[in-house]
């Protein structure tokens, strides 16, 4: 081996300690490689989803990239772990159907609530604020709020590729499944379920690209003019922060379920995650989670401004420590990953809706696991978690189930003399919830 070699070995083995944490390089940049191929697929389907609030859709490509950058990076030096985050599946879906579409607001208020909720995780990460707040709100609504998504999104990829419509009769009901898109579809969904079963890496990215290009031949998938350029600008997305509202309830709704689902994703992912690498200690806590509760918070932060929504840290980081990675070695691959696909923008940019309905259906299968922990025996705790669950996808919104679950939490606990097991933050949040709908 060369001394210059020898030198970048060094370097990585001081700033990693890959020694320490029982590794090396080539099982981190692998384990690198693998977590970016199960989670590049966020490249594809964020700029879909975010067009729906009339974003531009290649200005959305680069905050996502970027966005994604900037925050590995943070986590990799400075907490040194092998997480890697990027704008959040649900999330999106809230910030582009449920507040640009049902609240009919703009998506310039959309991002401001992501900045501001962004600030507001970072000022947590340093008080430790974020734990009264997980333990304010019940662990069965935490688990319900992850199930619902699930099916919220997974219907939003029905929706997308035509194999749900809308009815006047029956409100939605089965499109035509001979429709091209629907059939792009329907075989992406088989395609990327054999892959799974197989354990292939990436099997979630890999479906998408097979579905685009089998939709080439059925006139779904546009023919690019070249397959790489330069980034897409950012100028129709960056810095489009809207303030003029910051004071209002909608606001504060939008701004509080942004935060909520960001800091329960976050934290769960992390434990979640670094349980199967064995980093928790004899406590069960991580350590150095500071850093990289920051990470997650500095990413929403600068993504709001960069124009996407939500970064946090994704469960799909577990692939990457499966493969054996166990320090920031491993995110900072994915990391420079990502900066490669900032040049790869005309393959991201024909990927058509139908295309990654099948990564939204997969996706939303899961995030269905956690309905396993809902004690569904005891019935002020099921019926809260239910309603939960079912009003995401039937209201068309992931707020408007977070507000049936916790105010029927709360009401069924003080009703049935339990209501000593409720927090003062869960009944404060649920009267106001109550008010918005009597006053607005």
């Amino acid at each position: 081996m060369s001394n210059n070699s020898h030198a970048q070995t060094g370097f990585l083995e001081r700033t990693f300690k890959l020694s320490e944490n029982k590794t090396n390089v080539k099982t981190e940049i692998i384990a690198g490689i693998t977590t970016f191929m199960t989670m590049g697929y966020i490249l594809a389907v964020n700029p879909n989803i975010l067009s729906a609030a009339n974003m531009d859709q290649g200005g959305v490509f680069t905050a996502t990239a970027l966005s994604a950058i900037i925050a590995t990076l943070i986590m990799a030096f400075y907490a040194n772990y092998p997480f890697v985050l990027a704008p959040g599946m649900g999330l999106n879906a809230f910030f582009a159907f449920t507040v640009c579409g049902v609240m009919g607001h703009s998506w310039e208020f959309a991002l401001t609530a992501v900045f501001l909720e962004g600030i507001i995780f970072i000022l947590m990460s340093f008080v430790n604020a974020r734990e009264a707040i997980v333990n304010a709100i019940p662990m069965n609504l935490k688990n319900a709020v992850s199930v619902g998504i699930g099916l919220f999104i997974a219907f939003i990829g029905f929706q997308g590729a035509g194999i749900i419509v809308g009815d006047d009769a029956t409100l939605v009901k089965l499109g035509s499944l001979t429709e091209p898109a629907a059939i792009v579809a329907i075989l992406g969904i088989i395609i990327t379920g054999i892959l799974l079963y197989k354990k292939v890496r990436g099997a979630i990215l890999i479906g998408i690209l097979i579905s685009t290009v089998i939709g080439l031949p059925l006139g779904v998938t546009p023919i690019p003019d070249n397959l790489v350029s330069l980034p897409p600008s950012l100028s129709k997305v960056a810095f489009k922060l809207n303030f003029s509202e910051i004071f209002t309830l909608d606001m504060l709704v939008v701004m509080f379920t942004f935060l909520f689902v960001d800091v329960f994703d976050t934290i769960g992912t992390l434990v979640g995650v670094a349980s199967k690498a064995d980093m928790l200690d004899e406590k069960g806590t991580l350590p150095r989670v500071k850093p990289a509760l920051f990470a997650d918070a500095v990413g929403t932060t600068v993504g709001a401004l960069l124009g996407t929504s939500t970064v946090t840290t994704y469960v799909e980081s577990a692939s990457g420590v499966a493969e054996g990675g166990r320090t920031g070695l491993t995110a900072l691959t994915s990391a420079i990953l990502f900066a490669l696909a900032l040049f790869l923008a005309p393959i991201f940019g024909i990927i058509p809706t139908a295309a990654t309905a099948p990564a939204l259906v997969i996706v939303g299968l899961f995030m269905m696991s956690p309905i396993m922990k809902i004690d569904l025996d005891d019935f002020t705790e099921a019926i809260p978690a239910f309603l939960t669950i079912i009003m995401m996808p039937i209201a068309y919104s992931i707020a408007e189930g977070i507000v049936f679950g916790m105010v029927s939490y709360a009401v069924l606990k003080l009703l049935t003399g339990r209501g000593k097991e409720v927090s003062p933050v869960v009944y404060i949040l649920s009267i106001l919830f109550v008010l918005k709908y009597i006053f607005l």
